[in-house]
């Protein structure tokens, strides 16, 4: 039986490593490896007020406004979405390019929208997330759109007008 995202936890033993790993590469100016459906994404603790750098894949990137859209996969529990709702100011770094951004989380149509679009895209990669992130995946694809962007927060990253 496939582990669930929900029941993974990424602070232990192998997931760990696997999980921070595409942070070293940013770190070691690499991450232009995971080209631009990655992303670096650093905010600062809630609590803690600490940077803190998670590397997530990218849902959508808008060329003309330079936005990069991502989906939290561990839901509304995720410390980096709950970093981003105290604070919405992020860095952002994709391949070589960093940029600081604001984040904003989309209603659910805009956001099934976007879902609809990837699944298109990347139709094995939105099937195996999706049935990691909500424990099946339905039949019909504009459903399974449906119920995770009900359930996933997805939030784009806007560059400051300053870039």
């Amino acid at each position: 039986m496939a582990k669930l995202i929900s029941d993974i936890d990424p602070s232990r033993g192998i997931y760990r490593i696997g999980f921070r790993l595409p942070i070293l590469l940013y770190r070691l100016k690499l991450g232009w490896i995971l080209g631009k459906r990655f992303l670096m994404l650093s905010t600062f603790g809630r609590k803690s007020g600490r940077l803190h750098q998670t590397v997530i894949e990218v849902v959508y990137f808008d060329r003309q406004s330079g936005a990069y859209t991502i989906a939290s996969g561990w839901g509304r529990k995720s410390d980096w979405y709950k970093n981003l709702k105290k604070n919405p100011r992020v860095m952002v770094a994709v391949g070589l390019d960093k940029f600081e951004a604001t984040a904003r989380q989309l209603e659910s149509d805009e956001a099934e929208q976007l879902l609809l679009d990837y699944s298109h895209k990347h139709p094995l990669a939105f099937r195996e997330l999706a049935r990691l992130m909500t424990g099946s995946m339905l039949k019909n694809i504009e459903e399974t759109c449906h119920m995770v962007a009900q359930d996933i927060p997805v939030i784009t990253l806007t560059p400051d007008s300053n870039r």
